[in-house]
């Protein structure tokens, strides 16, 4: 179930928790910099097909701002 958290409850969960963060920053953006070990799938590209890869045995922080 998806709910809003801030940045204070990211980075928390960030260093206490083992999450997977999910840029949906356009690619170009991402290579230009983004925050280690973020996966990357571009909004307009984030479809059912695109999220089958990623892991779900675990939360996701999806985000699309690098103030983490």
């Amino acid at each position: 179930m998806p709910i809003e958290i801030g940045v204070d409850e990211a980075r928390r969960l960030l260093r206490e928790e083992d999450v997977l963060l999910l840029e949906v920053l356009p690619g170009e953006e991402y290579d230009q910099e983004h925050i280690a070990g973020a996966k990357n799938i571009p909004l307009k590209e984030l479809t059912a097909d695109a999220v089958r890869g990623v892991e779900h045995d675990r939360p996701i922080i999806v985000y699309c701002d690098d103030d983490l």
